[in-house]
């Protein structure tokens, strides 16, 4: 039981932290993507779909909405982890976790759990305020949330090794800029692949996030909407999440960002 609490207790502060840091600034940090994604409903939902149309008997707002709640988890996950992470580095905060005995795997582990709170309840009201504009349904409840929680776990550790190797706030927001959003973007968050020339369909395939976002809507309409195996998806999350958590683990027992 004492070596239980010996983890278990600065896991929990940092959690807590995390969370008390995001629901603090509530309006900073879960308000505006419900704002961006509500304005997404609107125009490509409302103004575009009406001219699309329906696909296989769901409309196109409906089909938008797993895309779009994937969207939102990633983005929130993805920005607390680095935020939180560099400005723990700028304040030097991080130092105090450095010289206690509280093992890197724990501290790693604590600002995932914040991280991937903050986006599931940012996809929660995303999902909440879909249900303004369509009402979409539910094929398999299941694959949802482990999609949901895999994704923002996947998205939390990318944005903590942004963190531990960021310099300066211009590194906080160079790969979200010019990497994550095109690949989100790109990743069928408003379209199917199948839509695509032959080439772009291969092209598409490298791109992570189309699994993921296929993977989700597959929890919400079945194979039928979706561009890639489930197995393989699910597989792809799998793997990304024990990759980036070794490499933060590996970097931060070496000290790389964090030791001047």
């Amino acid at each position: 039981m004492t070596n239980l609490s010996q983890y278990w207790i600065p896991f929990i502060t940092i959690a807590r932290k995390e969370v008390d840091r995001f629901t603090r600034i509530w309006t900073q940090t879960l308000l505006p993507p419900v704002i961006t994604q509500s304005l997404y409903f609107v125009i490509f939902g409302g103004f575009i779909g009406s001219r699309v149309g329906d696909l296989d008997g769901v409309s196109y707002m409906g089909f938008i909405v797993p895309g779009l709640v994937m969207m939102s988890i990633i983005t929130a996950s993805y920005s607390n982890a680095v935020s939180s992470f560099f400005m723990s580095k700028f304040q030097r905060s991080i130092e105090e976790l450095l010289v206690s005995p509280t093992p890197n795997w724990v501290i790693v582990a604590g600002y995932t759990f914040g991280s991937v709170l903050r986006g599931l309840m940012v996809g929660l009201i995303v999902f909440v305020v879909s249900f303004f504009f369509t009402r979409p349904q539910i094929d398999n409840f299941l694959v949802i949330i482990v999609f949901a929680i895999l994704t923002a776990i996947v998205f939390s550790l990318a944005g903590l090794l942004n963190g531990i190797y960021a310099k300066k706030f211009d590194d906080v927001s160079i790969f979200p800029t010019f990497i994550l959003t095109p690949l989100t973007y790109l990743g069928g968050v408003f379209y199917s692949i199948r839509q695509l020339p032959e080439f772009w369909q291969n092209i598409s395939l490298f791109n992570p996030i189309l699994y993921m976002v296929n993977g989700f809507r597959f929890g919400f309409y079945g194979s039928n909407f979706t561009d890639v195996n489930i197995w393989i998806s699910f597989g792809m999350l799998v793997f990304s999440a024990v990759i980036l958590a070794v490499i933060c683990l590996r970097l931060l027992n070496k000290g790389v960002g964090l030791r001047s």
